[in-house]
């Protein structure tokens, strides 16, 4: 059978959402979005299989750039992110 995604969204202990992407097979994969407790957006991209692929924002709290990380196609097993 094919792996199916399965969308996901963690949240803070007061409600507020931390984290919303999906899973394929329990890995992070496709694009993902990372909150701060405020609300704020704090950083985006996307995995493939659990590993950070392509470029990754880093935003301030009131929306601005602060910085574009370029990860490429693949990255070494310490690039492995987990909740």
């Amino acid at each position: 059978a094919a792996a199916k995604s399965v969308r996901e969204v963690i949240k803070y202990a007061n409600g507020t959402v931390k984290a919303r992407g999906s899973r394929l097979n329990g890995e992070l994969h496709g694009a993902w979005s990372f909150f701060r407790q405020d609300g704020s957006l704090m950083r985006s991209g996307r995995f493939d299989r659990g590993r950070q692929i392509g470029i990754w924002k880093t935003f301030t709290r009131d929306g601005a750039l602060v910085k574009s990380t370029n990860f490429g196609r693949t990255q070494p097993e310490q690039q492995r992110l987990g909740f």
